[in-house]
């Protein structure tokens, strides 16, 4: 595939702290990128770099084979960025706000208004045109959010936590527009810390932590990561801690919680694991409602990566 963006040892430096250390990875034209990471791990600080909002200490940054630089202008129109914080104007309406956005890079009158409504169209926005900000939903503010941020129909797009605080619904158009600019032939750079919406999207990722790529590849090839062969979770409302001891001494057996009334069990290998726990519940007279079995989620290969203590 063709590179569209080359990251190449990049270190930024705050003082004695290194918020990204000499990292590098690499871009391809029409994919979807997951960039992961938990609190504090450089996500953030990597996009501002690699859109030259922020100088680093050393490495290169290459966009479309160019140098990236502060004042590289026929890169920086390929592309769009939608923050986690709605920027937009209170003043202007839906449809003029969108028309703003796309007027600075497309001049050309016809060409932008087909633009604009391509944006609508995309987003859902068509009803509420003539709305202001103040006059919409959260979620509906997410998706003029991202109509403002793709209306000049970029090559390449950073979205950032676009569907944090929405209602399904919007969610749902979200991730529909996301994947239609994908199959338009848009490249995009996705952070989000909803593993479901990782699995759903993305064709490759990256999971950073303390300023270095911990690991990469598809979310199949992360899930093979995981010590975790099978996780075993059974609804109990009535359990006696005294036997989360005897289940953990069950074969292959290397985690026990139980948490409101849910009991969760993580093996790390073995074959027939579900047959020989329910023929443990079975012996102990252990009345439970419901129980199911699933392989390794990505969420629990994120945590097992990057820990499960909190972050600020």
């Amino acid at each position: 595939m063709k590179k569209i963006i080359e990251v190449k040892n990049l270190t930024k430096e705050y003082k004695k702290l290194k918020a990204i250390d000499n990292l590098s990875f690499d871009v391809y034209e029409g994919e979807i990128l997951g960039l992961l990471g938990p609190n504090g791990s450089g996500k953030s600080t990597t996009i501002n770099c690699i859109l030259s909002l922020l100088n680093f200490s050393k490495g290169s940054i290459k966009i479309f084979n160019k140098e990236m630089k502060p004042d590289a202008y026929e890169i920086k129109k390929e592309i769009g960025v939608i923050f986690q914080d709605v920027a937009v104007f209170d003043e202007l309406t839906v449809y003029d706000n969108i028309d703003y956005f796309c007027g600075l890079y497309i001049s050309d009158k016809n060409k932008r208004k087909e633009y604009i409504e391509y944006a609508i169209n995309l987003v859902g926005l068509k009803e509420f045109i003539k709305f202001y900000p103040k006059e919409l939903s959260g979620g509906l503010l997410r998706r003029l959010n991202i109509a403002c941020g793709i209306a000049h129909k970029p090559k390449i797009i950073f979205l950032d936590e676009p569907t944090v605080a929405v209602d399904p619904q919007s969610r749902n158009n979200i991730l529909d527009g996301i994947k239609k600019l994908r199959e338009s032939g848009a490249t995009i750079i996705y952070t989000t810390h909803y593993m479901e919406e990782v699995e759903m999207l993305c064709d490759r990722v990256i999971i950073l932590d303390k300023g270095k790529v911990i690991a990469s590849g598809t979310t199949d090839e992360l899930k093979a990561l995981a010590n975790i062969e099978e996780k075993i979770s059974v609804e109990i409302v009535e359990f006696d801690s005294k036997h989360l001891k005897n289940i953990k001494k069950l074969p292959n057996v290397s985690e026990v919680t139980y948490n409101n009334h849910l009991l969760q069990v993580i093996y790390t290998k073995g074959d027939n694991n579900l047959t020989k726990f329910m023929d443990y519940l079975k012996k102990e007279e252990i009345a439970y409602q419901k129980i199911f079995s699933e392989r390794p989620t990505l969420n629990d290969v994120f945590l097992e990566l990057t820990g499960k203590e909190l972050r600020d």
